[in-house]
């Protein structure tokens, strides 16, 4: 469509681009964000999530305006934060921080905390946050070890991925499953509608395809 604004996705992450395209979406531009993530003293987690996806978006807005590109963009990104109560927990990078998460989401319910940021070609600013309260099962040692030797929880915060083997130790989930995942669709969906990019025209467009 002619005139409509381009899509930064502020990440390289497999999982929030697939989520894009789940409702149809395909930037035109994926540029990773490298941020310090580290919380401020005191920080609230909620606060946290909101504060990262700003930033996030900003980085991938100066880095595309570096490069030469973006000037008539939408910039989407978005930060994912799991909390035991006031607790962060970390991305885990080591096995050893990853059987940490799994002993204290072990049985207990936790929150996670997703923070959306879209900057307009204007400059302004939208953003949501999404919580999502999740309850695991109590895992046996069997289990912990058996996702630990998995690795799937490296990188992931909290040290696991709801879309994954961990999908099977939540009893419990209110909320939005696709925030956990990385990128809440709902919010997401009106924050780029409301700024005129064509969500709902790539959905014709896929009924067209698919002979619908």
């Amino acid at each position: 469509m002619a005139g409509r604004p381009e899509l930064i996705l502020a990440s390289a992450s497999p999982r929030r681009l697939a989520l894009l395209n789940q409702i149809g979406v395909e930037p035109e531009h994926l540029v990773p964000a490298h941020v310090d993530e580290t919380p401020e003293k005191g920080e609230l987690p909620r606060k946290l999530a909101q504060r990262l996806a700003d930033l996030k978006a900003l980085t991938a807005q100066h880095k595309a305006r570096v490069a030469g590109f973006g000037s008539n963009a939408l910039v989407l990104a978005a930060d994912t934060v799991v909390a035991v109560g006031r607790r962060i927990l970390p991305k885990a990078e080591t096995m050893e921080e990853a059987s940490d998460c799994l002993r204290m989401l072990s049985g207990r319910s936790h929150r996670v905390f997703t923070g959306v940021t879209l900057i307009t070609p204007s400059g302004a600013r939208r953003h949501r946050l999404v919580e999502t309260r999740i309850r695991f099962k109590r895992l046996s040692n069997k289990e912990m070890e058996a996702y630990l030797a998995s690795a799937e929880w490296r990188d992931k915060a909290g040290g696991y991925a709801i879309q994954g083997i961990a999908g099977s130790f939540a009893v419990k989930m209110s909320g939005s499953y696709s925030a956990v995942v990385g990128l809440p669709l709902n919010e997401v969906t009106q924050l780029l509608a409301g700024e005129g990019y064509p969500v709902h025209f790539n959905w014709l467009n896929q009924s067209t395809l698919s002979g619908v």
